[in-house]
């Protein structure tokens, strides 16, 4: 066995996943099935396969980002779950090291 449960733990603890103990042989017989099958993969002659990042083209949609003006710009202000004078205020989602 390539992966066990130490490791399954490990990698949950670093993902930030809540594994219950009672699921790691389990999720460690499956990882190490991918990983198998990923052996077998690198086994094939793939030396005239170009690299991609998808197997058909997909293509965004997009509108053009035009600029408007919104008569209603205080009534649109007073209705955010908070506010910051003319702006939104939004909860912090990024941690930062300063103490």
């Amino acid at each position: 066995m390539i992966i066990d449960a130490a490791q399954v733990r490990k990698v949950a603890l670093l993902a930030r996943l809540e594994v219950p103990p009672a699921q790691e042989e389990h999720l460690a017989t499956q990882l190490n099935s991918i990983l198998e099958y990923f052996e077998q993969l690198s086994e094939l002659d793939t030396d005239s396969v170009l690299p991609t990042t998808r197997a058909i083209d997909v293509s965004n949609v997009t509108r053009l980002d035009q600029q408007e003006v919104y008569p209603q710009r205080e009534e649109i202000l007073q209705q955010a779950p908070l506010g910051e004078g003319d702006f939104f205020r939004v909860p912090q989602i990024l941690a930062t090291d300063e103490g």
